[in-house]
């Protein structure tokens, strides 16, 4: 088998918690320049109507979308907002699924038998109460992937100006914009279909003994999740990004957002930058999942072996 081997001793919470947010920076750092093509498709004509926005579309296509960034604003475009993402996932993918199984096991009062039910409580939990804790990070993320937007030059100079900027125009309230609507319901949606999928997979491959647990399985249950995380939360995906990067007064509301969405672009605005998203969750899910499973038995591995006598 490739990797480490299945202990069985389970992870305590706090390697869960270590190895998701480190498993998470390094998915982030693989498929930046995916979600940054992403964002940057999701709001190409927000302030047109359909036929305008077909006309005049700037980005065409994931591959279109990042040579275009690339000739116009010079490679490390890709990567603008990268130290706010890392930030947020360190903050924000280490509660929604490093505690993902302790959440779980708390619905179920520790039986070894959890439900569907059970499943998506804990999904919904952990990902509200990321949403919670780490939202200003995702908030300049999206500001620094869009910026090419707004005109004119620079939106902000650095990450640190970027939230003392928002917080002296907008207020407090402006880090956590979305905060009460469309990124809570995004990343509940996002964390029970990524990890609800996943660890449904992985567990009926296991019982099926189709594969054993190891990379393969990994592989397989992450590239599923990943596919079924994008047709579901393509939607409210794109409403949260457009939302979080509007002006101030644009949009009354996340309801308001979606609303002005259908009316100028159509129904098919809602799956705006769809590709990307999909080959961002897809390989995301994959480099995640499988560095998190391999991190998780090194450090029980690591913890193992300082506790064995010499």
């Amino acid at each position: 088998m490739v990797g480490f081997k299945a202990t069985d001793v389970p992870p305590t919470a706090t390697v869960k918690f270590l190895g998701a947010g480190t498993a998470t920076c390094i998915a982030d750092l693989i498929t930046f320049p995916l979600d940054t093509a992403k964002v940057r498709l999701q709001i190409q004509g927000e302030r047109q109507g359909p036929v305008q926005a077909v006309a005049s579309a700037q980005y065409r296509g994931v591959l279109g979308t990042i040579l275009t960034m690339v000739r116009t604003e010079g490679p490390r475009s890709l990567y603008k907002g990268l130290v706010a993402g890392l930030q947020r996932q360190m903050s924000f993918a280490s509660i929604r699924i490093g505690l993902y199984d302790s959440v779980k096991q708390f619905y179920t009062k520790g039986s070894e038998h959890a439900g569907i039910g059970s499943h998506l409580l804990a999904g919904s939990t952990t990902g509200a109460l990321a949403v919670a804790v780490a939202q200003p990070t995702d908030v300049v993320k999206v500001r620094f992937q869009a910026h090419a937007q707004a005109g004119g030059g620079r939106r902000y100079q650095s990450t640190i100006e970027a939230y003392k900027t928002i917080a002296r125009e907008e207020g407090f309230r402006g880090l956590w914009k979305g905060v009460t609507s469309p990124n809570v319901a995004r990343n509940a949606v996002v964390n029970c279909a990524e990890l609800v999928t996943y660890d449904l997979i992985k567990d009926t491959l296991l019982k099926a003994n189709l594969m054993t647990d190891d990379l393969p399985c990994h592989f397989t249950s992450a590239f599923a999740a990943g596919f079924c995380t994008t047709i579901i939360a393509s939607p409210v995906d794109v409403v949260k990004t457009r939302y979080m990067n509007s002006a101030l007064g644009q949009y009354r509301s996340a309801g308001h957002c979606a609303l002005t969405m259908l009316q100028k672009e159509g129904p098919q605005a809602f799956y705006k930058g769809f590709m990307p998203s999909f080959l961002r969750l897809g390989s995301w899910n994959v480099v995640m999942f499988v560095t998190y499973e391999q991190l998780k038995r090194a450090l029980v591995a690591a913890c193992a072996s300082q506790d064995a006598p010499f």
